[in-house]
């Protein structure tokens, strides 16, 4: 493992922690009059992937979905649940900090299986845009 992959795993289990989460709005476009407050964004699982072009862009740290476009009034647990019904992290019964040790460890697993299945979704839709350009240019060329 890279020194930079070591960096970033690091970095991504330490989402696990709801403080860790809220120290990653250092930007974060509303002020706390709104309802999407980095407080309550981060207690709903959500941390700042914020970019240039997307300056408001969240990542949940166990489904990885990603949501911005937030309006002032959003309620983030109500965005999540609407966005990612099926998220592992909805449907804790419990906080992190007082679960067992196998509990912590199954959950991970879920969260890697979530990892897993986006990086494959991703790279399976940048492969089919390949292969439709690729028979685009077929085409032209046939034609």
């Amino acid at each position: 493992m890279s020194t930079q992959q070591y960096i970033q795993t690091k970095k991504e289990l330490m989402m696990h922690l709801e403080a860790e989460r809220l120290k990653s709005f250092e930007n974060w476009p509303f002020d706390e009059s709104c309802r999407c407050t980095p407080a309550k964004l981060a207690k709903a699982g959500f941390y700042s992937c914020a970019t240039e072009n997307e300056p408001d862009a969240v990542q949940c740290f166990m489904c990885f979905k990603e949501l911005d476009g937030w309006e002032p009034e959003d309620d983030p647990w109500q965005e999540h649940k609407n966005h990612s019904p099926s998220c592992p992290f909805l449907q804790l019964t419990q906080p992190l900090e007082s679960m067992t040790c196998e509990q912590v460890l199954k959950l991970e697993m879920t969260r890697n299986k979530n990892k897993s299945k986006k990086i494959l979704d991703k790279t399976l839709n940048e492969f089919m845009d390949t292969v439709s350009g690729v028979r685009d240019e077929m085409k032209k060329l046939a034609g």
